[in-house]
């Protein structure tokens, strides 16, 4: 079974990635915050983690960059949201290890094709 972490101080879309990605073959968990990520992946790694990129307690690129470091037995698919398009946000983070991004608000579609995206990577 594929895990998911999400990572967002909003519930809302925390709750709305959760039951659009929620299946027999994907196990969700959420974060509200930088460190609570950090804590979550420290003890249990996820295959895909979803990062928003204004998290309240510290900058995406600095939690995508503490958990490439955690020591794993992989590294995680990190894909960064963003409100807006900001190219250096987006490349700080794949400097970091991020693989890829997209926009919120997002649609059911656009979700499940970023992960079959990361799934034939894989």
């Amino acid at each position: 079974m594929a895990r998911c972490l999400i990572v967002d101080d909003s519930s809302v879309i925390r709750k709305v990635a959760k039951r659009i990605l929620t299946s027999a073959e994907m196990m969700v968990t959420e974060a509200a915050n930088g460190q609570e990520a950090l804590d979550l992946s420290a003890h249990d790694m996820a295959d895909i983690i979803i990062v928003d990129s204004s998290l309240p307690d510290m900058d995406s690129s600095d939690l995508v960059r503490g958990l490439m470091a955690l020591p794993a037995e992989f590294k995680p698919h990190v894909l960064l949201c963003l409100a807006e398009l900001d190219l250096g946000a987006i490349m700080r983070a794949k400097r970091a290890g991020a693989q890829g991004y997209m926009l919120k608000p997002f649609t059911r579609a656009q979700l499940l094709e970023q992960f079959r995206e990361f799934q034939t990577a894989a």
